[in-house]
């Protein structure tokens, strides 16, 4: 991979990863019209650190009051009934899903599933139940309402992610949505989520790079430059769809993720892209 790859996709991850549309769909899409090589579900996951790292900066005062209440829970049930205990619970239980679903098809995540075709097809599924979601939603509870239905519910969306294309924040959000929750509290709750996953699948392919495993090709300068640009770029992604969505309705990047799908759709039919 060379400078060049790897600055363009840093940024892509950064970008897409926290918007509704779908940042593995991206890493593989972007290099597909540039003529590059896929760059790889490893390399899509290390690239994950660093927008990972950007929840953890912009959220670091919510996640360390939620371990800490989540920890002393363990100890006192009472604790259990305050919000910030519960939304660590809640973080556990909606990891759990991802995590078996993760482990159980594995190499069909890092091999088929990267198939343009697919990817084309959950970009536009993915957005028209996003637009319904829109439309049946009430949106009128935040998120000290959630409750362990949510949680579960959420997390069980949060699997479908394995797929790209469907996007992780798109899935959860989407989730949120039909369950009631205003477009903020959904899209914050989706954000503390992915905390776990993205951490633990990150440093897993991390690993599987550094000692071969994954036959990648990407030197360590390349990832850490790739890493670093995801983190800036992510930072600013969360910063602005939490503002976006306190005025303002999920509708244009449905428009995208439709108009997207159908591009690639087309091309690959054509045979213009592989």
């Amino acid at each position: 991979m060379s400078l060049l790859e790897a600055i363009v996709l840093g940024i892509t991850q950064g970008l897409t990863e926290f918007l509704p549309i779908s940042s593995t769909a991206h890493l593989r899409i972007v290099p597909a019209f540039a003529g590059w090589p896929d760059p790889g579900a490893a390399f899509t996951a290390v690239t994950q650190l660093g927008t990972m790292a950007a929840v953890l900066l912009y959220f670091r005062e919510d996640l360390t009051r939620i371990g800490r209440a989540w920890l002393r829970s363990l100890r006192d049930p009472l604790v259990r009934r305050e919000l910030d205990a519960r939304l660590g619970w809640y973080i556990v239980l909606g990891t759990v899903p991802i995590g078996i679903f993760g482990v159980l098809f594995k190499d069909q995540i890092e091999t088929g599933a990267r198939d343009l075709y697919l990817i084309g097809v959950a970009l536009i599924v993915l957005g028209l139940v996003l637009l319904l979601a829109e439309k049946v939603g009430r949106r009128d509870r935040s998120i000290d309402q959630i409750r362990t239905k949510d949680g579960f519910a959420i997390g069980l969306a949060q699997a479908l992610a394995l797929v790209p294309g469907v996007s992780r924040s798109g899935a959860t959000i989407t989730a949120g949505l039909f369950m009631g929750l205003d477009r903020t509290a959904a899209a914050r709750f989706s954000f503390l989520l992915s905390v776990p996953a993205v951490v633990l699948s990150g440093l897993l392919e991390l690993g599987s790079i550094l000692s071969g495993e994954e036959g990648e090709t990407t030197s360590a300068f390349g990832l850490v430059v790739a890493t670093g640009l995801a983190f800036v770029s992510g930072y600013a992604s969360i910063a602005f769809l939490l503002r976006y969505l306190t005025s303002h309705s999920t509708g244009i990047f449905v428009l995208y993720r439709v108009a997207l799908g159908t591009l690639v759709l087309a091309l690959v039919t054509a045979g213009a892209i592989e």
